[in-house]
């Protein structure tokens, strides 16, 4: 079971690692971590190129999170596929493939959270599109969204036991990583520095 879950956590960091954003950019002749906030996310991509690439960046990792956990549970179940996710949302952040720089991972982390907790995700959405369009701040509405995700986990656990106990454990793990990845924003925030979407390309 150890091997298999660790496989299962291998396979996850090696898809997520796939870096989607700066191979798109590279196509179009951008070095996209050299550009705008130099993330290599989907938000930043459609910054710089706009939002055909900038969308297609986000379904390709939104898939990441999806084949990862789709192949954990295939190997070992339940416990294959929280490792496959959590592998994802690392390699995605830290990819191997970029000298481990890497992304802030929701577009991964939504795509794990539609196989594994689907209620979960859709509530996070919400929250996530609430925050978005009476801000436009999308660190804001990520932020939020990972804040909800333990929340509504525990509460589906508690009341309906919809969702695992390693599951809502799952959830508080990837909504501190992603906090995390976002604490510079966070900072921006605070200080009234932090630049609203407005949808335009720089190009």
């Amino acid at each position: 079971m150890v091997l298999s879950v660790s496989l299962c956590a291998l396979l996850g960091y090696l898809i997520g690692s796939l870096s989607f954003a700066v191979w798109i950019a590279k196509s179009r002749g951008v070095d996209i971590l050299k550009e705008g906030s130099g993330n290599p996310g989907a938000t930043n991509v459609k910054r710089v190129l706009g939002k055909k690439a900038g969308n297609t960046v986000f379904f390709l990792d939104f898939l990441k999170g999806c084949v990862a956990v789709g192949l954990g549970l295939w190997i070992v179940g339940d416990p294959g596929g929280i490792a496959g996710a959590v592998g994802a949302v690392l390699g995605h952040s830290a990819s191997i493939f970029i000298r481990f720089r890497g992304g802030k991972g929701v577009a991964v982390t939504m795509g794990a959270l539609l196989v594994l907790m689907p209620i979960t995700l859709l509530t996070g959405l919400v929250i996530w599109v609430i925050t978005f369009k009476v801000s436009r701040y999308v660190s804001l509405a990520s932020i939020l969204f990972a804040i909800s995700l333990p929340v509504t986990a525990l509460i589906l656990n508690q009341i309906w036991g919809l969702v695992s106990q390693p599951l809502v454990i799952f959830a508080a793990l990837i909504a501190v990583l992603i906090v995390v990845r976002h604490r510079s924003n966070l900072v921006r925030l605070i200080n009234g520095q932090e630049h609203k979407f407005t949808g335009k390309s720089s190009q």
